[in-house]
């Protein structure tokens, strides 16, 4: 069930994309801004407390239902359930509109056009970049968002599924990525969370995203530039450790061979600390090229051939349950 969910979910987003993505994030801040006015006082132990309340709750709401479908109508609602979830929780299409428009301006050579497009998905801009800064600054938003809301997705509802948790996994993956970002913010920006329960949504997010970005790196490695990616893995890993996003970024510019990285990042990356060859240190970095337009089309690629890879893999892996 969890392989063709996730494949009927994929098709249906592509053919028919999903329109409530706004009202969904309404309403998920809504919710986290409900449970951190009436559970958050402060406390070290509320930060818990709120996160449980917040991402659990939904999830266990979702396993009744996914369970009571299964029970009293059979496995195929189950199934419609499951699909269901996902399409709300899964696909490339609640972004891929900003790339395609961003995209387009860059291509047609309207640089205000896609500076205020940029400005608009990410929400931050500092100052006015050039060219290439903004194909840089795509490439990253754009891998940052597919691995959100497709790779990190596909990895907690496919151990849920394998738990007997139908598409639990997926809710509290996509309640983690809205809760790290609610408490994010400062309180002029209309945070409600205390100290404790930010640095706890951080904990947690960063401990939802250890294994999804780690597999996301892995496919973009296998189907990009297998030896460069895990080179730059390995570096950025020395140079932030437990950074999940940076990690990311890094595989991601080794599999396509362009510098995704900031240009100080970048220097603090020689010497790397317990190298054994010092002149290495800038061997990861020198076969990097400048981002430019066409490498935009190389991302997409890369995107949609770890999807194949990683669905392929699925479907290999309940065969062989079935038949085992």
């Amino acid at each position: 069930m969890g392989f063709l969910s996730l494949l009927f979910a994929l098709i249906i987003e592509q053919v028919r994309p999903f329109t409530g993505g706004v009202q969904l994030r309404t309403w998920g801040a809504s919710w986290i801004d409900w449970v951190l006015e009436n559970f958050d006082a402060g406390a070290s132990g509320q930060g818990v407390v709120c996160w449980s309340i917040a991402a659990l709750l939904p999830a266990g709401m979702v396993i009744a239902i996914h369970w009571a479908l299964a029970l009293w109508l059979g496995w195929f609602s189950a199934f419609v359930w499951n699909v269901a979830v996902l399409y709300a929780t899964l696909g490339f299409r609640q972004f891929s509109h900003y790339f395609t428009e961003i995209r387009g301006a860059l291509e047609s050579g309207d640089d205000e056009m896609a500076r205020r497009l940029l400005q608009n998905w990410t929400g931050q801009l500092a100052g006015e970049p050039g060219r290439a800064e903004m194909i840089r600054l795509l490439v990253v938003q754009s891998v940052v968002s597919a691995h959100r809301h497709v790779f990190g997705v596909f990895t907690w509802y496919s151990l849920g599924s394998l738990l007997g948790l139908g598409p639990a996994g997926a809710v509290v993956y996509r309640i983690g990525t809205y809760m790290q970002a609610r408490t994010g913010l400062s309180t002029d920006a209309g945070s409600r969370a205390s100290l404790a329960a930010q640095r706890f949504a951080r904990q947690m997010w960063w401990f939802l995203d250890w294994l999804p970005v780690r597999l996301t790196a892995m496919g973009f490695a296998f189907v990009g530039s297998f030896e460069e990616s895990i080179e730059l893995w390995r570096r950025w890993e020395l140079l932030r450790p437990g950074d999940n996003d940076a990690l990311l970024i890094a595989a991601t510019s080794g599999a396509i061979g362009i510098q995704l990285a900031e240009p100080v990042a970048v220097a603090a990356l020689a010497p790397v600390q317990g190298s054994a060859d010092p002149s290495a240190a800038h061997a990861g970095t020198n076969w990097q090229k400048s981002p430019q337009i066409g490498h935009l089309a190389a991302v997409v690629g890369l995107v949609w051939r770890t999807v194949v890879m990683w669905l392929v893999l699925l479907a290999l892996m309940t065969l062989a349950r079935l038949l085992g």
